[in-house]
């Protein structure tokens, strides 16, 4: 983490209203924003270099629909699944060869997939629906 931790409660505030906006323009604006606000603080230095290089690939989810946002917005799905992998890995412990990780893998991806869609309820949808 690069922001300082001592008196910032407003900037990191500021911080996560850049990516809680309702649109990418407005978050475009507050990022713009929280640059000018703190640009001559030299505390935020590497805050605002880490800003401004991952900024686009950050608001990537801005570019799908609206409903998808809550879905897409962070990685806690990839999270969850990666522990998942790794929670039954460990109970096996060592693997044959490459194909039984992969079929392991398969195996959670499908528990996944069933979980999600007990009805075949869509829990992201298309661009052009």
């Amino acid at each position: 983490e690069t922001m300082p931790k001592k008196n910032t409660q407003k900037a990191r505030e500021h911080l996560k209203e850049i990516f809680r906006a309702a649109t990418g323009e407005i978050s475009r604006t507050l990022k713009d924003e929280f640059i000018e606000k703190y640009e001559d603080d030299k505390r935020f230095e590497k805050v605002i270099k880490t800003l401004d290089g991952g900024y686009e690939d950050a608001i990537q989810f801005y570019v799908e629909p609206k409903n998808t946002h809550k879905h897409i917005r962070t990685t806690n799905v990839l999270e969850r699944l990666n522990s998942e992998i790794r929670r039954r890995e460990h109970v096996i412990r060592i693997f044959p060869n490459q194909d039984s990780a992969f079929r392991l893998i398969g195996a959670v991806l499908l528990d996944l997939d069933e979980s999600l869609d007990p009805g075949n309820k869509r829990y992201i949808y298309e661009r052009n629906q």
